[in-house]
């Protein structure tokens, strides 16, 4: 690259001096670009009845984790490598922790709902930051069914989630997992909800809420009837197991949504509602294709070596990933079929997209013609604001030059690439990024601040 063709003619001089300085600045701007691209996933949003990745209708499909408890066998699945493994090799967008809360090897006593187990707690970070790690949603799960009786422990549990997450868009909080048949929408379970939400949304305004529906989540008409009013991206949980659930609970599902509430499947089977038979494949096949056209995002239940039909792995399978197709169970098999040849991301919406490798280069090469466009523009303006400044003589006047002209252009014109490239419809909000946002902008004044303690040396040297 000519450097004094590519900042003109005006700024030859200056650049001869601080050529070094300027790649410099220019390489940080790119590497920053880059790295608040690749470091975030685009925000969930509700609107009407669906949930919008960055703004635009999509949807993303994983696996949900079974019961954390200690000692019933799923909880050797909470590791960094099975996360990292099904973004990898399944191409999940998705994974769900499920926290057991007041069963045996809970988090809670059952009988004094004091803390009994808190390594359950420490499964679930594990995940969430593994999760993040990936550059995929995941879902902290209250595994309950009967969240009411532990209500107040609900609240103190989310809170620290929230506390700890709140400026990741990867969270989505899953206040109950599946009421009762027995447990009343209106009178208990909204109740519950709306108490557990509040406190949630004084520390997390923004991040997806899920509540659990009446009969283990699958009378979602009767939310629709009776929705949560007063909050915002607020969707409703709805569960099935394809060998028992029919066209009657899609239909009970369609109803919801033509009432216009927002559903998200955070638990199916390709099975019998027990975890037990084969797999009903025409019936999982209708249901996927529900999903789909109604783009409604998805986590199969379970990723667990347990000898049911349910599960997705063998018994023994290792707790790293890197599974073979002997490896998994027919269940196993069609779910990662599935989850392999789930609709991508909006290539637009987030780099961490479930398409193929052709899609994601496509967005890489899209960010970075736009990071070099508008990196070039913000360093051109900083340079020439450096060299007007640069015939005075004292270092005041550089430092108020580059400070109200290269800091305010430069800034504004890299973060401007990094939004339109990540999610052009509608940006993280409230800085949520990953760390991309905020380590953009830090990097963006140290280059500046460089080149300030640079040009202030040359000017000095020059005015001997």
């Amino acid at each position: 690259m000519n450097l004094h063709r590519f900042f003109g003619s005006t700024t030859k001089t200056f650049i001869k001096a601080s050529k070094p300085f300027a790649i410099f600045t220019f390489g940080l701007a790119l590497a920053a670009q880059s790295y608040s691209a690749l470091a975030e996933v685009a925000p969930l949003t509700v609107s009407g009845n669906k949930v919008l990745i960055g703004g635009q209708v999509g949807s993303v499909a994983g696996s949900s984790l079974f019961w954390s408890n200690t000692g019933w066998g799923g909880s050797k699945y909470y590791t960094a490598n099975t996360v990292a493994w099904l973004k990898n090799d399944w191409k999940a967008n998705l994974v769900r922790a499920s926290m057991g809360v007041e069963e045996g090897g809970g988090y809670l006593n059952k009988t004094t709902k004091a803390i009994s187990d808190a390594s359950n707690k420490t499964r679930v970070y594990t995940v969430v930051d593994a999760a993040i790690a990936n550059d995929m949603y995941v879902i902290v799960d209250w595994h309950s069914h009967h969240a009411e009786d532990y209500k107040e422990q609900a609240i103190t549990f989310f809170q620290e989630v929230a506390t700890k997450y709140k400026d990741s868009n990867n969270v989505i909080y899953e206040i109950y997992n599946e009421p009762l048949n027995t447990t009343n929408w209106s009178t208990v379970i909204k109740p519950y909800a709306v108490d557990v939400i509040a406190a949630i949304r004084a520390i997390d305004p923004d991040n997806l809420i899920i509540v659990g529906t009446q009969t283990w989540s699958q009378d979602v008409d009767k939310a629709a009837n009776d929705p949560i009013t007063g909050y915002d991206n607020i969707a409703y949980t709805l569960h099935f197991y394809a060998g028992t659930h029919k066209q009657s609970l899609r239909d009970k599902a369609q109803t919801a949504l033509n009432k216009g509430i927002a559903l998200f499947v955070t638990e199916w089977g390709a099975v019998n509602a027990d975890g037990g038979g084969a797999v009903a494949t025409s019936e999982t096949n209708a249901w996927l294709k529900f999903l789909k056209d109604n783009h409604i995002s998805h986590a199969n239940w379970a990723l667990n070596d347990k000898a049911e039909g349910a599960s997705s792995l063998v018994v023994g399978a290792s707790v790293n990933g890197g599974w073979v197709s002997s490896q998994l169970t027919a269940s196993g098999a069609l779910v990662k079929d599935a989850v392999l040849n789930w609709p991508a991301i909006p290539a637009a919406n987030s780099s961490s997209s479930s398409s193929a490798e052709s899609s994601s280069s496509s967005v890489s090469s899209s960010s970075s013609s736009e990071a070099i466009s508008s990196s070039s523009s913000a360093i051109s303006a900083s340079s020439s604001s450096v060299v007007s400044s640069s015939s005075s003589s004292t270092a005041s006047s550089i430092a108020s030059s580059v400070s109200s002209s290269s800091v305010s252009s430069s800034a504004p014109s890299v973060a401007s690439s990094a939004s339109s490239s990540a999610t052009p419809v509608a940006p993280p909000s409230k800085g949520k990024s990953g760390g991309g946002s905020i380590q953009l902008g830090f990097l963006l004044v140290l280059a500046s601040v460089s080149l300030l303690g640079f040009a202030t040396r040359k000017s000095q040297e020059n005015s001997h």
